[in-house]
């Protein structure tokens, strides 16, 4: 257990390091972590409405961050190009996001276009049914693509890795609110690009 949570802290370390630098992208990592948490408590109320949560607003707002504000260049803090970054991370790089969100993109089409996805549920009869399909099938998404990372890394490195890495995604919204409470705060003051002083001296505690 113990290098279960020290593993667990080095990918949360590596991945607040290397991956939130902007201040606006830590300032969106809080609304989607916060709009994870309803979305949790919604798994337990209407699952496909949850679906449509996580995705519209919790996952958007997360990608939009690292999309177009998080600097890409070199990382002077880190001592890191933004290839190499790239190359090493554990989870979903921008290049298997955009595959991700692709298939997240088009599954809408896809209800649209085959109502009973060819018999497996009733058809939709009105744009309540057909965004419940919808949030059920980007549900289902968003389980397939942690499920699909968890199992890949198994292979590419082991099983407690691709279970760290399970668990991290699964509780980064808890995370991130303590993590990144402090980033509107420090947009209001200008401040857009976190000077990560912490980075130089502190290490992940597990």
């Amino acid at each position: 257990m113990n290098e279960f949570l020290r593993t667990l802290a080095v990918q949360r370390w590596d991945d607040h390091r290397y991956y939130h630098h902007s201040r606006i992208n830590q300032a969106l990592h809080l609304l989607s972590a916060l709009s994870f948490i309803a979305a949790y408590a919604m798994l337990f109320i209407d699952p496909a409405v949850a679906g449509l949560l996580a995705w519209l607003v919790s996952m958007s707002s997360r990608q939009i961050g690292h999309f177009f504000f998080e600097p890409d260049g070199y990382d002077h803090v880190n001592q890191a190009s933004h290839e190499h970054k790239e190359a090493i991370k554990i989870g979903y790089n921008l290049r298997r996001k955009i595959v991700l969100i692709a298939i997240w993109a088009a599954s809408p089409v896809l209800v649209a276009l085959q109502p009973g996805l060819w018999g497996l549920v009733a058809p939709h009869s009105s744009f309540s049914g057909y965004a419940h399909q919808v949030g059920w099938l980007w549900l289902l998404i968003g389980a397939g693509g942690l499920l699909f990372r968890t199992v890949h890394l198994f292979f590419l490195y082991n099983v407690q890795t691709g279970l760290v890495w399970a668990t991290k995604i699964l509780t980064d919204p808890f995370h991130d609110v303590w993590l990144y409470h402090k980033a509107p705060g420090a947009l209001l003051r200008g401040e857009l690009i976190d000077p990560m002083g912490h980075v130089a001296h502190e290490a992940p505690q597990a």
